[in-house]
């Protein structure tokens, strides 16, 4: 076993099964239903739509709190008192858990965090990565494994492309999002993460049959993205008939697989239904 245990929180949308078979352990980010607070995985995400059909607002988030992490290290380190816990944290930008967990590791020297300035899929791609090179080099410490973890973030990119407006604006998370143009003009914006931060970077008008090989293109030209690997993931909603487009444009870029997620509640409730992202790691200048 390696001398490192990642963890990391739900908002990576990290799929139980990926987590069993890394040894990930997630920390839970928080979903608010107007004074109901739950733990990002523990619902159904089609809660949030209801929840916005019903009463015509949309959840807020929150990240982890440092008991969050407290339970969750002192559970490593019960489990496994011979390793390292590295925390691959999601973006300190959009969220306080990055601090939360700086908290968390004051008297726990065993405890090393790094700011991935990713979210969902993006900080998914990057943990995953991270974790196969740590099955790779079993016998790296902490202070081995960060400057080729600092690489893989580096060169990690995420887009999504939210098709309902009404959730990026409540959300409050993107930071000019407020320069969108309404839903009824059937714009969709690609909202790029940047240095941790969420930029709505461009704009495609037309339906998601039309928009997304667009995405998909320009996005793999523009940050040079390796081919062996695309991340993608969805919130509820998606028609499986736009995954069968997204699985054609990726083999016509030239990339080998595509490895599918499922959004949780944080980017649920920022993106709404029928929603889209995609990662991918830039080639090695």
């Amino acid at each position: 076993m390696s001398k490192i245990v990642i963890v990391a929180e739900t908002g990576s949308d990290i799929s139980p099964e990926l987590a069993a078979r890394y040894g990930i352990y997630l920390v839970p980010m928080h979903v608010m239903f107007g004074d109901v607070e739950k733990d990002d995985g523990s619902f159904s995400t089609q809660e949030i739509l209801d929840y916005y059909q019903k009463t015509g607002k949309t959840t807020s988030t929150s990240g982890c709190n440092v008991e969050d992490f407290v339970k969750v290290y002192d559970q490593v380190h019960r489990e496994h008192p011979d390793s390292q816990i590295l925390h691959l944290a999601y973006s300190a930008q959009t969220t306080v858990s990055y601090e939360s967990s700086k908290i968390a590791a004051q008297d726990r020297d065993y405890v090393t965090i790094f700011d991935t300035k990713q979210v969902s899929v993006g900080q998914c791609a990057a943990v995953i990565r991270s974790a196969q090179l740590l099955k790779e080099h079993p016998d790296w410490d902490a202070a081995q494994a960060l400057p080729e973890i600092e690489d893989i973030c580096r060169r990690t990119h995420m887009g999504f492309t939210p098709t309902n407006l009404d959730f990026l604006r409540a959300g409050g998370r993107v930071n000019n999002a407020a320069a969108l143009i309404g839903n009824i003009l059937h714009i969709i914006p690609m909202i790029d993460i940047k240095d941790g931060l969420l930029i709505a970077d461009r704009k495609y008008r037309g339906c998601l049959e039309k928009v997304l090989p667009k995405f998909i293109s320009d996005y793999t030209k523009t940050y040079n993205l390796d081919r062996s690997v695309l991340w993608a993931s969805h919130t509820v909603g998606f028609d499986p008939a736009l995954k069968e487009l997204v699985e054609k444009t990726a083999a016509d870029l030239g990339f080998r697989k595509v490895n599918w997620g499922f959004c949780l509640g944080v980017i649920t409730s920022h993106g709404g239904p029928n929603a889209f992202t995609i990662a991918g790691f830039s080639r090695k200048q």
